[in-house]
């Protein structure tokens, strides 16, 4: 069975257990089952407090808290028992319990090493470089580099470090000089755009690339298994680490590590104040956008498939796996040799808000591709190469180079890091589909409620 395929029947397993959870009580106790649930709902709040107390206090206090942790769950318990509610409430907890696992587990996206590995293109030891060059932005992140102290733990690791100052120098040029001077291996402390920038001298090169994730998202490293919210462990590749191969995306001569998008989201992006704002610049500009007079027209041509009229196309180096807002999405694989691309064609400023907040509109479609190209009226097209505004001769065409990064990664990645809730609508719309990125030409639906097609 597939990844895919068996995602989708572990989010039906945990719907299932959910709903059977909240009938259990309803079936046996009707509407007094209200009651029985926020009985016990008190009971574990005030065993909470029982607990802090016992913690944070000393003497009668603390005396006071062990005794109410104790007290009131097997009061409750016991008020279940006389009324016939014990047997009942354990199997609901159970169902509950094992709803959220299996939905955590439908959610998790499969580690990097492992898709690898499915993949034949697992990770391999590798050697310590002998002249490592290290980019580091001091600026991105809100001064992640300095806070993180990522200059010194680079230097002791033997690495060469330069500074970038994003008002004189490109950071393409730096890395292209630094190879000149014999860098061994390129690495990058900062955003999504600058690594693209350097990820691309690194492929030009066939040199090994490391990932810092010392930027604001730091969609890549996400998407590569590294940890964000600790940058300098990913310095470790450098002395102790693993190397695979990865694809990279291409618009025009331009690479980009996670997406290049036209239209609407290039013009948001082009915003001076998108850097400062971005969420209240989207959400000021996009119905203009999408449906004003000064809206661009796009063409999109992938494979068999050529749609038009459209605001927006968003192209990413291999799919995403949630259609809607693909900042908070992650990719499946980044060795699968797709491009993924969404598309919006939308009539009114009423579908346009539907199509920015839910995509349950039918203004927005996605399809995966090995190229697919962007076109307009116009003799250049507005892009957004991993956040960083270009312009660039249309038409477009976008292509996937599989495999075409040496990436380096500590050899001891962390585990994937769960969130404290579970987003059900989500869950609910995986478990609608269990063919998500298998080859099925046509349409069907994804787990956003989105159109889905795949180019021949």
């Amino acid at each position: 069975m597939s990844a895919n395929r068996r995602s989708a029947w572990t989010a039906r397993a945990a719907l299932l257990a959910l709903l059977a959870g909240i009938l259990v009580p309803l079936v046996v106790a009707g509407l007094r089952s209200a009651l029985w649930i926020l009985l016990g709902m008190a009971a574990l709040a005030l065993a909470s407090v029982g607990v802090w107390w016992t913690l944070a206090h000393t003497g009668v206090l603390r005396g006071l808290g062990v005794a109410v942790a104790v007290a009131a769950p097997l009061t409750v318990l016991g008020l279940y028992a006389t009324h016939g509610m014990l047997g009942p409430a354990v199997l609901s907890a159970a169902l509950l319990l094992f709803a959220v696992a299996a939905a955590r587990s439908a959610l998790a996206p499969p580690s990097p090493t492992n898709r690898a590995n499915r993949a034949g293109n697992g990770p391999t030891p590798a050697k310590a470089p002998k002249r490592p060059w290290v980019l580091m932005n001091p600026r991105s992140g809100g001064g992640k580099v300095g806070r993180y102290h990522l200059v010194d733990r680079a230097l002791a690791a033997g690495a060469w470090v330069t500074l970038l100052d994003t008002g004189r120098e490109d950071a393409a040029d730096l890395a292209r000089r630094a190879v000149a001077q014999g860098a061994d291996l390129l690495a990058v402390a900062g955003g999504d755009g600058t690594q693209a920038l350097v990820a691309q001298v690194a492929h030009e090169h066939d040199l090994p690339f490391v990932v810092i994730p010392a930027g604001t998202r730091n969609h890549f490293a996400l998407d590569l298994g590294l940890d964000r919210d600790d940058p300098a462990a990913a310095l470790e590749a450098l002395t102790d680490g693993v190397e695979r191969h990865v694809d990279l995306g291409f618009a025009a001569d331009r690479v980009f590590v996670n997406n290049a998008s036209f239209g609407t989201y290039a013009a948001v992006v082009g915003d001076s104040a998108y850097r400062d704002a971005n969420v209240h610049t989207a959400l000021r500009d996009l119905p203009e956008l999408l449906t004003g007079d000064s809206s661009l027209r796009l063409r999109m041509r992938a494979g068999d498939l050529h749609a038009e009229g459209l605001q927006a196309v968003l192209v990413s180096n291999n799919p995403y796996q949630y259609a809607i807002s693909p900042r908070r999405s992650r990719r499946g694989s980044l060795d699968a040799g797709l491009l993924g691309a969404l598309y919006v064609h939308v009539d009114n400023t009423v579908q346009a808000a539907r199509t920015v907040t839910s995509g349950r509109s039918g203004g927005l479609s996605r399809l995966t591709s090995t190229e697919v190209v962007v076109d307009a009226d116009t003799a250049t097209i507005a892009a957004g190469i991993d956040g960083e505004h270009v312009v660039l001769p249309a038409p477009v065409t976008c292509r996937i180079v599989p495999g075409a990064l040496r990436i380096r990664v500590p050899r001891r990645l962390p585990p994937p890091r769960g969130r404290h809730g579970v987003e059900w609508l989500r869950v609910l719309g995986l478990a609608g589909t269990a063919h998500r990125h298998e080859a099925v030409p046509g349409a069907a639906l994804d787990q956003s409620g989105v159109r889905w097609c795949q180019a021949r």
